[in-house]
């Protein structure tokens, strides 16, 4: 166990990341990757692995969000956890939903579980699938959150917007309420008209007719000389009666 371990895991990642992985060497590099590589290859036992970010709605044509995955093998590696660091990858995209120094602590949290369960036996590829998959839900959620924002505040625009098309909603006693006001209004206007009819009867001087009971017909000595059917007989009339029958 131990280093012949670390020897065939480091085989199956060169595999597996055959263009994400540093710090290795391979004759069919060309001689600047080469150098570039020794320049980052700190130690045999200690690389680097490039981490892409699959973002739903990234611009295609502009790098993904990457984030480098440091790894060092302690001696008694895969029995123990392996040192593990996330650092910024130069090459990598930029998005507002993602931050290497802001999220390294939680993505190396994230990952505590899967060495754990995975103790004694090779990890890193497990690891990064982990650390992948967290950074990715991270962007996720975030973007939802503004989603989600972005669409309260759409309904709260279109609930003002629906107010100046809805009416206040009928009740009983709304009804009634109402109910109240409109006959009293409709009493108003009756008063009104009556008293502009009676203004436009002053003003061509005639007067409003007045109509005789039985009884005053029998006082003034027309009773019998008014038919029924003009009972209704204006007064000024009656008072004609009056005069031709002295």
């Amino acid at each position: 166990m131990g280093r012949e371990d670390q020897i065939e895991e480091r085989e199956v990642l060169d595999s597996i990341f055959p263009e994400e992985i540093t710090g290795s060497f391979s004759p069919a590099l060309p001689l600047l990757d080469i150098v570039l590589t020794l320049l980052i290859d700190i130690s045999e036992t200690e690389f680097r692995i490039s981490v892409a970010l699959d973002i739903p709605d990234h611009p295609e044509d502009e790098e993904p969000p990457k984030f480098l995955l440091a790894v060092r093998y302690p001696e008694e590696y895969p029995d123990v956890a392996p040192n593990l660091e996330i650092l910024a990858a130069p090459d990598g995209g930029t998005t507002e939903y993602f931050s290497v120094g802001d999220d390294r602590d939680d993505l190396l949290a994230s990952a505590d579980e899967t060495i754990q369960e995975n103790m004694g036996m090779a990890m890193i590829f497990t690891i990064v699938s982990t650390l992948k998959e967290a950074a990715e839900q991270l962007v996720q959620e975030r973007k939802d959150v503004v989603a989600e924002k972005e669409e309260a505040r759409k309904r709260a625009v279109e609930q003002e917007e629906n107010k100046k098309f809805q009416g206040t909603p009928v009740t009983p006693e709304s009804f009634l309420k109402w109910r109240e006001g409109f006959l009293k209004e409709m009493e108003e206007e009756r008063l009104r008209e009556e008293e502009d009819r009676l203004a436009e009867l002053k003003k061509a001087k005639v007067k409003e007719p007045t109509k005789l009971t039985g009884r005053q017909l029998w006082e003034r000595g027309l009773a019998g000389k008014v038919d029924e059917d003009d009972e209704d007989m204006p007064v000024e009339e009656v008072e004609k009666l009056t005069v031709e029958a002295t």
